[in-house]
């Protein structure tokens, strides 16, 4: 993110799949999912909305706890952030073990919008995510994969 043009470079390629795909909002994932998502959504001229890390949101939020490598974590979202039948495109970062991004979008099925697809800057294949993304269905765009765990 520090190398203007990487930057730049990046957020346009994660924006590619969005303008062929008919979505018509952008969710990002705390941290820098929301850095890049937020650029996407620019990007796309499209909505953002931020699901975060729980008590960092405003108001009113839906909770999705979810299982690490080594531990529990949660995502929240407003309550009201995503319209019904809204069709969404999810980004964030990094892609290990999947249960974040599959968290994130559990949150946006429980507001009635769809995950139409998902991006990411680094995939770590070997470790899941991929696969249970598929398994569920969730198109993956990836910049960058690396091999090995």
């Amino acid at each position: 993110m520090a190398d203007g043009p990487a930057f730049a470079e990046s957020v346009a390629r994660l924006a590619s799949p969005v303008r062929a795909g008919g979505y018509t909002a952008i969710a990002g994932i705390e941290a820098r999912g929301l850095v890049f998502g937020a650029a996407v959504a620019a990007a796309t001229g499209l909505g953002f909305v931020p699901i975060r890390k729980p008590g960092k949101l405003p108001a009113t939020v839906l909770r999705e706890s979810y299982e690490l490598e080594y531990g529990r974590d949660a995502l929240e979202i407003h309550h009201d952030a995503i319209a019904a039948e809204a069709k969404v495109f999810l980004i964030d970062d990094l892609l290990a073990t999947g249960g974040t991004l599959l968290a994130a979008a559990t949150l946006i099925e429980r507001l009635g919008g769809t995950v139409g697809g998902a991006g990411v800057v680094v995939d770590l294949p070997d470790l899941g995510g991929s696969r249970r993304l598929a398994e569920r269905g969730i198109p993956l765009h990836t910049l960058v994969c690396f091999e090995g765990e």
